[in-house]
């Protein structure tokens, strides 16, 4: 049998000692003002006031209030058994089948711990599986390098050739390297230092830039925007967001296409929302979603290419925001990204200072 608690020792010393004071002071009282009971059978009596029935009145107060105190800590001792296990690694543990249907302040605190533990859970799988594609990412290029090295030790190729590959591979894990801290700045809990950035121009920034570069491949962008939408944000973050998801639209157009920006303003003008479509291959309708997940790709030779972390950004980014994003395949063919952005982060409130992105 379990040792009874600190907690519940008091509860029963507070229980108990309310209940028998006001027996006590009950008796107190008739004592003081003369009144005794009427005369009855004999019993035991002390000054007047019969023994047995205080005794009796005692007992059930003590009773009562040891009944009261295990109903109060005994849900408390489960929530501590809980979550020391969940402290040792083992957030598969839950707490609310425990309560035996409580409907209180306690069965709502334990609904809340297990809430927890299973977000815990989900994040703590996510940074396993984040770790192991990190690890599979990082080797591809390390190997390719060592393979490089190797030939050039046995003189099978030229210096220049292995040079050229070691500075591809190189500039490819700076890059991966690179994503993972913004991956990482969007998961922190720290705050982001946000600002008036208008999003049109930035769109404009960026969709010139991504032309400028698609038409040395026979493709092109094309943009349509409201004069001016300006969101209080991170700017950098937002526009990583909006450039890697154009950019994967520049990569992936057919040749000769035009990868389509349309950026409107809706929910009365509080929200900016940014369709870019492509006439690409687009993706398996089953994975529409799959493709926002960190180094999913569709095909599996297109290794040496991006990071495999771009989309994911941008959903980290948007989603830091309020913002949305979405994908869907296109009646004409290729893939079709919807975005949105609010003016302001729900729930966020800081002083505000002008910033135009150079």
């Amino acid at each position: 049998m379990a040792r009874p608690t600190r907690l519940f020792r008091k509860l029963l010393l507070v229980l108990s000692s309310c209940m028998v004071s006001s027996i006590g002071f009950t008796a107190l009282y008739l004592w003081l003002m003369g009144i005794t009971p009427p005369p009855g059978d004999a019993v035991f009596r002390l000054g007047g006031l019969p023994v047995v029935p205080i005794v009796i009145a005692v007992i059930a107060s003590l009773f009562f209030g040891g009944f009261l105190a295990w109903y109060l800590s005994r849900p408390l001792e489960h929530l501590r058994w809980g979550l020391q296990r969940m402290a040792e690694g083992q957030l598969d543990t839950r707490v609310e089948p425990l309560m035996n249907g409580r409907r209180d302040e306690i069965a709502d605190l334990a609904h809340d711990i297990d809430g927890m533990a299973a977000q815990l859970q989900a994040m703590v799988a996510a940074r396993d599986r984040l770790l192991h594609d990190i690890s599979h990412e990082l080797r591809s290029p390390l190997s390719r390098i060592q393979a490089a090295i190797g030939l050039f030790k046995q003189g099978s190729s030229s210096a220049d050739v292995m040079v050229d590959r070691a500075e591809r591979e190189t500039g490819r894990l700076d890059a991966l390297i690179d994503e993972m801290l913004t991956l990482h700045r969007l998961t922190a809990p720290a705050p982001m230092a946000r600002s008036a950035v208008d999003m049109v121009e930035i769109l404009h920034d960026i969709a010139a830039d991504a032309d400028f570069e698609a038409r040395a491949k026979n493709r092109s962008v094309r943009i349509e925007t409201p004069e001016r939408f300006v969101a209080h944000v991170d700017g950098d973050l937002v526009y990583r967001a909006f450039e890697n998801v154009i950019r994967n639209a520049v990569k992936h157009t057919a040749e000769a296409s035009t990868v389509e920006v349309h950026a409107r303003l809706v929910g009365h003008g509080e929200q900016l929302e940014v369709v870019v479509s492509d006439h690409g291959p687009g993706v398996p309708p089953h994975m529409l979603e799959a493709i926002f997940e960190p180094f999913v790709r569709i095909d599996p030779r297109d290794t040496g290419r991006g990071s495999g972390l771009g989309l994911t950004i941008a959903r980290s980014a948007l989603q830091a925001h309020g913002g949305t994003i979405e994908a869907s395949l296109a009646d004409s063919g290729g893939l079709r990204v919807r975005m949105t952005l609010p003016e302001r982060t729900p729930g966020h409130e800081d002083g505000i200072r002008p910033e135009r992105r150079a």
